[in-house]
């Protein structure tokens, strides 16, 4: 098949995210790109919401004549079709670059694109693609990531800013931001997809007295709770604990407490009228400066920010 220079191919099988597709494909038509769409044996797919989508040709028609390979998601837990990563995988041969959408990461990890590399992925899926592919470096909290020629997004909408990123790279910012009014969002997302959920990646300790630490900082995230007397909560030492929380919950003591007193503060900002002030007494961090601080370490935003964003609709 002739070389189209710029040309953006979207490798299909049945199931895929339809939002994953149309997202970015909506993006790069816009910027002038040439979309195409491929499935591996050249039939129509039908998409998790039962779309059905047609599409120009196999995954192997085109491989050596695409410039960017776009692979949407698919629901976690699925098995992936076996003929979708050969052809990923022969296809990312000779195209300038691979991009994952969402889950369409784990397509890429199956098809050995994303060892020894960076990547992110929906935050509900990032400690499983971490678990089934130990060589790949996950970003729990990027909203895309690129590492060389690969790319990969976070969840969904995020198809969306990694498709405006890649513009911004090929044809300038001008170019960028335009598309970004035109569809009505930011050309650079605020903050991190941990803005969605700071307990990615905390499990269900096994060890009774880490659960009891635990479960008394979900229920009164604003008592003390420095290291001696946590220790104290679970009957250990001080080492001792440092050691379960690594190991169980794979951060430290200070770094949970930290998150589960983030994510009160969300609620509180979501849903009650309160002030900054009292929200950030009320959940341990004691002064709205010090939850202001805290708030752009962990979500990449303030809580003014994030209550703007996030808050319900008024009743």
């Amino acid at each position: 098949m002739e070389s189209d220079r710029g040309g953006v191919l979207v490798a299909l099988a049945d199931g895929a995210v339809l939002l994953d597709i149309a997202g970015p494909a909506q993006v790069f038509q816009w910027a002038g790109r040439h979309v195409r769409f491929a499935s591996p044996d050249g039939r129509p797919v039908r998409t998790d919401v039962g779309v059905p989508l047609g599409v120009d040709g196999a995954i192997a028609d085109f491989v050596g004549c695409v410039d960017t390979l776009v692979v949407p998601g698919y629901a976690v837990g699925k098995d992936l079709s076996p003929d979708l990563v050969r052809s990923v995988r022969t296809a990312a041969v000779g195209a300038r670059r691979v991009v994952s959408v969402c889950t369409g990461a784990f397509v890429l990890a199956e098809a050995g694109l994303l060892e020894g590399r960076r990547a992110t992925t929906h935050w509900m899926a990032c400690a499983e693609l971490a678990q089934r592919y130990p060589a790949v470096d996950v970003d729990e909290d990027a909203i895309y990531v690129r590492d060389g020629p690969v790319v990969t997004s976070a969840g969904v909408t995020a198809g969306i800013d990694l498709a405006l990123a890649l513009v911004e790279d090929d044809e300038g910012p001008d170019l960028a931001r335009s598309l970004a009014k035109h569809l009505v969002v930011f050309l650079h997302r605020p903050g991190g997809q941990s803005q969605f959920s700071v307990r990615t990646g905390i499990g269900a300790p096994r060890s009774s007295g880490l659960r009891h630490v635990v479960d008394a900082v979900a229920a009164d995230p604003a008592a003390e709770y420095n290291l001696a007397a946590m220790a104290r909560l679970a009957a250990v030492s001080e080492r001792h604990l440092t050691r379960l929380f690594r190991r169980e919950l794979g951060m430290t003591p200070a770094r949970y407490v930290e998150r589960v007193r983030v994510e009160a503060a969300q609620h509180l900002l979501e849903a009650y009228d309160d002030g900054v002030a009292p929200i950030a007494r009320r959940c341990g961090f004691g002064s709205e400066e010090t939850m202001r601080r805290t708030f752009l370490k962990v979500l990449g935003t303030t809580p003014t920010d994030y209550r703007a964003r996030f808050r319900a609709s008024s009743r």
